[in-house]
């Protein structure tokens, strides 16, 4: 899951966006609205988090836009403003939730959550493909009836290969949507933790390398091993 967070205070969006990939989802900040109206418009999120005080364009008018867009994603508006009036008001704009400050960080990852599996092409609570089992809401991971401890980010990536259903993902496509807007796209950081996970899920290698292009995920397990994976020339391909 990938998150905009459009806050004005750079202490608590930064505090929130830490939290935020504590709990594998990837968050990039804007301070004000033309800055998330810049991001809205080259990269693609799960989930917005607008603060409607903010400089520029402000949250409201951001909400509108996305509305607007007919982008479909769901707006969380995070504000001191508690009046039913503000809450009404929030969700005529087009908001699909509404937290106000101060807040637990704990409630807001679970309000995320909520609204991603609420989404119009909303993914089943459970993603099952070939001996797979991977439960989004409870962070949970079976190979063949067997429990796979993994950690937040290669739950994440697994995540969004599970989602492509056996298609191909790029380590670029990888990078952008189990990391954020800081990742270096000249690290290793995909090549390694899709390794481990490869690890982590052992043999047969369910994760296939498709040379030069990406990963996906092998239904019929006929992977490239480890010791021989030629995905294209570059750092973060595994």
């Amino acid at each position: 899951m990938r998150v905009l967070i459009v806050e004005d205070e750079p202490y608590l969006a930064e505090a929130v966006r830490d939290g935020l990939r504590l709990e594998a989802i990837a968050a990039d900040i804007a301070g004000d609205g033309d800055s998330a109206l810049e991001l809205l418009s080259v990269n693609s999120y799960d989930l917005a988090v607008l603060d409607r005080d903010i400089p520029g364009p402000s949250g409201d008018e951001v909400a509108r836009r996305i509305v607007a867009s007919g982008s479909g994603i769901p707006i969380l508006m995070l504000t001191a403003a508690d009046r039913i009036d503000d809450k009404a008001s929030g969700f005529e704009l087009g908001a699909d939730d509404y937290l106000t400050k101060p807040f637990e960080l704990r409630e807001l990852v679970l309000r995320l959550r909520a609204l991603d599996r609420r989404r119009g092409y909303a993914r089943p609570p459970v993603r099952v493909i070939a001996d797979l089992r991977l439960d989004p809401f409870r962070r949970e991971v079976f190979r063949d009836g067997r429990y796979v401890a993994l950690t937040r980010k290669q739950f994440a990536v697994l995540e969004v290969l599970v989602a492509a259903e056996g298609g191909v993902v790029s380590a670029e496509e990888l990078l952008e949507r189990a990391w954020d807007e800081n990742a270096n796209p000249l690290t290793n950081a995909v090549r390694i933790t899709v390794s481990a996970l490869r690890k982590r899920l052992g043999e047969p290698w369910i994760i296939a390398t498709v040379p030069g292009v990406g990963y996906r995920i092998d239904t019929g397990m006929n992977t490239i091993a480890p010791d021989r994976d030629t995905t294209a020339p570059g750092s973060t391909h595994a």
